[in-house]
Order: structure tokens, then C-alpha cells, then sequence
């Protein structure tokens, strides 16, 4: 007979033919049964909590279990308070305390406490520097628009005020750092900003970002502010790339004019100063020369009123001396005759051979006196002859 057919056979899990399954507790072995173990967990959390064993009544099971989950939920309750009523902060961390939605206290780094469901904790970081990037197209004084890119680097000083004080610190800060921002660029002309300004621009911007700041009262504390780049809209890059290269050439044609005028002024003022001492100099020299003149005439005048004469003689032959030693022709008056006599110096000097002893300039006048002589005579004779 088949084990499913009715009235003979066993269940697959064990049990008698009987289908109303009175006798459960035969030695066959069945599949757990779901109630009987959960009857077992709340008798023995009724045992850790003083209850009583479980009877055969359904009242008395049904107030035992009740009994039993309340015990669980006591005791996880228990759990999760003494879990959220200890805490500990790190040394870059501070705690705003509130109690009752109402600031209590700050709490400092280590191990603290709190009252569970009536305080709640706000940890704040106040050694940690923290950045914001601010990038903005905006409008200079000379009505150009430019993109401007900012960098703010700020930490928390005040917890309290960061925390209770204003609802999104990090918003509040952005939109003062754009007013900021906008201020400063709008009162200062494209090409500082562009070149040599945005130190300059970044100072100013934080000073007034950090009055803002301190006015709505954030607790934050500025360390710095940096502009990190400026750069004209895309749309007009070329024109400006253009105008950036007409500038720097500029610049260049500057710089080289500077460098002529350097170099050329010093060398004309030197030239002028040379000039003005060479006619200083000058003027010493003729006013000496003239000086000395005019006490070699007084010094003249004098022997001159001695022996008139004589002096007068000698002041002749001295200037015919001057005269003939600067000439290089003589003209020799032949006395009985009409004509005078012309004398090649020059011709003569060049003809005579160049000595290079000690005495060589007395050889040389004594060689052109007797060639002149020799000259004089054989002109003489040959005059004589002539008349004869």
C-alpha cells in the first residue's frame, strides 16, 4: 500500500496513519515546530526576570511572552543609551553641547559624556584648514568682463558661533567671498588684474571678506586668499591674445628706448663735462700765456729804456729766428745785385744722409751751411762772369 493512501501507511515525516496528528510525541522524529520553540525562548527569558514557569493556561502563556519582549526591549533600550551617552573627541575636534535644543557647553578633546535624548553633540573641526573655490565672470571698472577664480583657505576659531549662529556656514561664506570679490574687481581696471594686481587684489578681498565674516558673527578665521587665475571670456580669447601681444610689444619698444636713453645720456653728459673742462683748461693756459706775456714785456720795456739800441737789434733778430725756423725756403738778398736768391731747404734736407749718432743735428746744420755757401759762391761767380 502506498504511503499517501488513506488509512494505511505513515507521512513522509514520520508520523502514525492517524490524520489528526494526536500522537506528535511518538518516536518518529518530524520537522521543528515553530510555536513550541518560541513557547521555550520566552520561558527562559521569564526565568532571567523572575517569572514564573509556563503553565498549560493560554492566559498565562500569552502574558509570559508579553513579559518577555518587554525584558528584550529593556534591555537593548539600555544598550543603545549607554552607547549614545558616552562619546570622545580628537584633538582637532571640539563639542557644542545642547541641551534641550538650547547651547549648554563646549567640550574638549577625550573621553565625555552627555545626558542621552535630553543633550545632542555637533562635533566641529577647529584645527583643520579647510578650502573653497569661488569662479565667477565678472565686470571690471573699464566695463570688460573677465573670469576670475578664487581660492579661500579658512578654520574654525569660535565652534559655538559656526555651529548655532548661521544655518550653512559654507554657503554664508561663498556668497560673502563673491561680494567680496565682485566689489574689488569692479573698482579696479582689467590689465592690473590681468598683470601685476591680483596680489594686491587678493589682500583686499581678504580684508573684506573677513569684516563680513566677523559681522555675521561665523566663527571662521581666514588664513588665506589667493587668486589663482584671471583670463577673459572664451568667446573673445582671440581679440584679447591680440591685444596682450600689441601690449608686451609695447613693453619691449619701452624697455629698448629706456635702454638707449641709459646708455646714450651718461656719454653725452661726459662728453659735456670733457668739453667743459678742456675749455677750462683752456682759458687757464691762454690767461697763463698772457700773464706771462704781458711780465715778459714789462721785463722787455725795461731793458729797453736801458740800451734802445741794442735791444731793439735783438728783438729783430729774434723774430727773423722765429720766422725762419718755421720755414722751410730762404730768401738770400745778394749784395750789388738786383735779384734775390731762393734757397731749397727743404730740397736740400731731404737730400742730406740720415744720421742716427748723438751729434747728428749739429752734422746736419753744419752739411746744409756749407751747401748753401758752396751755393751762394758758385751763383757769385757765375754772375761775375756774366758782367764780364
Amino acid at each position: 500500500m502506498a504511503w499517501n493512501e488513506p488509512g494505511g501507511g505513515k507521512d513522509p515525516w514520520g508520523n502514525g496513519g492517524n490524520n489528526n496528528g494526536g500522537n506528535r510525541g511518538g518516536g518518529n522524529q518530524g520537522p521543528p515546530d515553530l510555536d513550541e520553540a518560541l513557547k521555550q525562548l520566552m520561558a527562559k527569558l521569564n526565568g532571567l526576570f523572575g517569572g514564573k514557569p509556563s503553565g498549560n493556561g493560554g492566559g498565562q502563556n500569552n502574558s509570559q511572552n508579553a513579559g518577555g519582549v518587554i525584558g528584550v526591549l529593556a534591555i537593548v533600550g539600555l544598550l543603545f543609551l549607554g552607547f549614545n551617552s558616552i562619546y570622545t573627541l580628537d584633538e582637532k575636534e571640539r563639542g557644542v553641547v545642547q541641551r534641550l535644543g538650547k547651547y549648554d557647553r563646549t567640550e574638549g578633546p577625550g573621553l565625555q559624556f552627555k545626558w542621552p535624548l535630553l543633550e545632542t553633540l555637533t562635533r566641529i573641526e577647529t584645527t583643520t584648514v579647510r578650502t573653497e573655490n569661488i569662479e565667477e565672470r565678472m565686470l571690471t571698472e573699464d566695463n570688460n568682463i573677465i573670469e576670475i577664480e578664487l581660492n579661500v583657505q579658512y578654520r574654525v576659531v569660535d565652534p559655538v558661533s559656526f555651529a548655532l549662529r548661521i544655518e550653512n556656514p559654507r554657503l554664508t561664506l561663498q556668497h560673502a567671498a563673491q561680494s567680496a570679490l565682485r566689489h574689488e574687481v569692479g573698482s579696479t581696471a582689467m590689465d592690473p588684474l590681468l598683470t601685476s594686481g591680483r596680489e594686491t587684489t587678493a589682500v583686499e578681498v581678504q580684508l573684506r571678506l573677513q569684516s563680513y565674516l566677523d559681522r555675521y558673527q561665523t566663527g571662521i578665521q581666514l588664513t588665506n586668499v589667493n587668486v589663482k587665475d584671471v583670463r577673459p571670456p572664451s568667446q573673445v580669447k582671440a581679440a584679447f591674445d591680440d591685444v596682450q601681444a600689441a601690449r608686451q610689444d609695447k613693453d619691449r619698444l619701452i624697455s629698448e628706448a629706456e635702454s638707449y636713453a641709459n646708455g646714450i645720456v651718461p656719454q653725452a653728459r661726459g662728453q659735456a663735462q670733457r668739453q667743459l673742462e678742456e675749455a677750462n683748461a683752456y682759458r687757464e693756459q691762454v690767461v697763463a700765456k698772457a700773464t706771462g706775456e704781458a711780465d715778459r714785456f714789462s721785463a722787455l720795456y725795461t731793458e729797453y729804456k736801458k740800451a734802445p739800441e741794442v735791444t731793439r737789434e735783438r728783438l729783430y733778430i729774434d723774430a727773423i729766428s722765429n720766422v725762419y725756423a718755421n720755414s722751410s725756403k730762404v730768401l738770400v738778398d745778394v749784395e750789388g745785385g738786383n735779384n734775390m736768391m731762393y734757397l731749397p731747404l727743404d730740397q736740400i734736407m731731404k737730400n742730406m744722409p740720415k744720421t742716427t749718432s748723438t751729434g747728428s743735428t749739429d752734422v746736419n746744420v753744419s752739411a746744409i751751411t756749407d751747401q748753401v755757401l758752396n751755393e751762394i759762391r758758385s751763383r757769385q761767380n757765375d754772375r761775375r762772369k756774366e758782367t764780364r
